[in-house]
C-alpha cells in the first residue's frame, strides 16, 4: 500500500476507462467525473473502518437544495463516521506540464469539523483497504473545525514527507457548492482558486518546506565594533533645569483640615496627609534625538546554503492513478490547462450558483417557519395565567410544577 519513490521518468498506460467529455485540443484530460449514470463502476468503496462499525455509507444524491436536480454527487451520509472512496484512472506524470486539481464541494450540515478535501494518490494501492493512513501525494481542499481552523488545506508530499503550505488561505463556509482549483506549472509556482477566483499564489520553493533554503545568514559574520545600531540617543544639548532636583514628589495636601474632634492628647499631633506632586516629573532625563550616526539594525550578511540542493522536478508527481474523496463531492478534474478547469466550472457551478442560492434561502424560510410553529407559548400568556391565582396557592400550581419538571426531564 506504500507509495513508490517518484520517479522521474512520465509514464502512460491504460488502466481503465471513464467517461469522456469533448475538451479543447489544448487540454488533456486526464480524470473527469460529473457523477452521471453509471460512475459506481469506476469507483471503489473502502471497508476502512467497516470491521469497526463506524465506516459511513455515501449517497447518490443533488442534495437537499440544489440548482439542478439532475446535477447529482457523492455525499457523506452521517455524521461521525469514517468514509473513504476511490477511483483509477490512467498513470499520468505531470513533467513538463502544468497539473490541474479541481473540484466541487458542499458542506449542507453546519460544519463543526471536518475535511472537504481529495487526495492524489500515485503507486499501487489496495483501494479496498484504502483509508486515511494510505499515502497520498496532493492533498488539496476546505478544512473546518471550530473556530480557529478555517482554511484551504494544500499538503504535498516530497520525498515520503506531508509538507504543509505555510500561506493561511481561507475557505468558504457556508452551506453551498463551491469550487477549488489548485494549479501547479512547470516552474514551480502555484495558484488556488475558489469558485474561479484566485485566492493564494506563490512558489513550491517559498510557500513548502520542501528543500532547504537557498540563501542562511553567515555564522561566521559578526556586528562590526564600530556599528552604531541606536536610532535616537540622548540630545547633548539638552541641559537639566535649575532646581530640578529639589522639586519633591509629594506634597501636603492643601486642602487636608484638621478634623474638629481631633486631640492632640489622645490622637496625637495631627500631621497634613500628603498627595503625589503634579510638578514632579520623575528623575530627569535629557530628551532623545536623531543619532546621526544610525546605521540601521545590523543583519548579517547571507550566504548560499551549503545544505540546498535544487531539484528542477520539484512540480513533478509521476504515476498519479487514484482519486480519493472523503459532505457532497461532484465536478472532479484532472488535467493540464486551467482555461478548461475554469470552462468546467462555469458550465457546472457557475450556471447551477443562482438556483441553489434561492433553494437554500426557500429551505431555511421554511425550516424558520415550521421552528416558529414548535415554539412554546409566549411569557405573556404564563404571566396572564399566574395573575388569576394570584395570592392563591392551589393544585393547579402544584401539578404545573410536575409539569414543569416533565418537561425538562423531556429535553434532557
Amino acid at each position: 500500500m506504500a507509495t513508490r519513490g517518484r520517479s522521474r521518468n512520465p509514464c502512460f498506460h491504460s488502466l481503465v476507462l471513464i467517461s469522456i467529455f469533448v475538451v479543447s485540443a489544448a487540454a488533456t484530460v486526464f480524470f473527469e467525473e460529473r457523477f452521471t449514470d453509471g460512475w459506481e463502476e469506476h469507483w471503489v468503496k473502502s471497508e476502512w473502518k467497516k470491521d469497526e462499525n463506524i465506516a459511513g455509507e455515501w449517497n447518490y444524491t443533488s442534495g437537499k437544495w440544489n440548482g439542478n436536480p439532475d446535477d447529482k454527487g457523492i455525499q457523506t451520509s452521517e455524521d461521525y463516521r469514517f468514509y473513504a472512496i476511490s477511483a483509477e484512472f490512467p498513470e499520468f506524470s505531470n513533467k513538463d506540464k502544468t497539473l490541474v486539481f479541481q473540484f466541487s464541494v458542499k458542506h449542507e450540515q453546519k460544519l463543526d469539523c471536518g475535511g472537504g478535501y481529495m487526495k492524489l494518490i500515485s503507486g499501487d494501492i489496495d483501494q479496498k483497504k484504502f483509508g486515511g493512513d494510505t499515502p497520498y501525494s496532493i492533498m488539496f481542499g476546505p478544512d473546518i473545525c471550530g473556530y480557529s481552523t478555517k482554511k484551504v488545506h494544500t499538503i504535498l508530499n516530497y520525498n515520503e514527507t506531508n509538507h504543509l503550505i505555510k500561506k493561511d488561505v481561507p475557505c468558504e463556509t457556508d452551506q453551498l457548492t463551491h469550487v477549488y482549483t489548485f494549479i501547479l506549472k512547470p516552474d514551480a509556482t502555484y495558484s488556488i482558486l475558489i469558485d474561479n477566483q484566485e485566492k493564494q499564489t506563490g512558489s513550491l520553493y517559498s510557500d513548502w518546506d520542501l528543500l532547504p533554503p537557498k540563501k542562511i545568514k553567515d555564522p561566521e559574520a559578526k556586528k562590526p565594533e564600530d556599528w552604531d545600531d541606536k536610532e535616537f540617543i540622548p540630545d547633548p544639548e539638552d541641559k537639566k533645569p535649575e532646581g530640578y532636583d529639589d522639586i519633591p514628589k509629594e506634597i501636603v495636601d492643601p486642602e487636608a483640615k484638621r478634623p474638629d474632634d481631633w486631640d492632640d492628647e489622645e490622637d496625637g499631633e495631627w500631621t497634613a496627609p500628603t498627595i503625589p506632586n503634579p510638578e514632579y516629573k520623575g528623575p530627569w532625563k535629557p530628551k532623545k534625538i536623531k543619532n546621526p550616526n544610525f546605521k540601521g539594525k545590523w543583519k548579517a550578511p547571507t550566504i548560499d546554503n551549503p545544505d540546498f540542493k535544487d531539484d528542477p522536478d520539484l512540480y513533478v508527481y509521476s504515476r498519479l492513478k487514484y482519486v480519493k474523496s472523503g459532505t457532497l463531492f461532484d465536478n472532479i478534474l484532472v488535467a493540464d490547462d486551467p482555461e478548461y478547469a475554469k470552462q468546467v466550472a462555469e458550465e457546472t457551478w457557475g450556471k447551477n450558483k443562482d438556483a441553489e442560492k434561492a433553494a437554500f434561502e426557500e429551505a431555511e424560510k421554511k425550516k424558520a417557519e415550521e421552528e416558529s410553529k414548535n415554539e412554546p407559548e409566549s411569557d405573556l400568556e404564563d404571566e396572564d395565567e399566574d395573575d388569576d391565582f394570584d395570592g392563591e396557592d392551589t393544585d393547579a400550581d402544584d401539578k404545573a410544577g410536575d409539569n414543569k419538571d416533565e418537561e425538562k426531564h423531556d429535553e434532557l
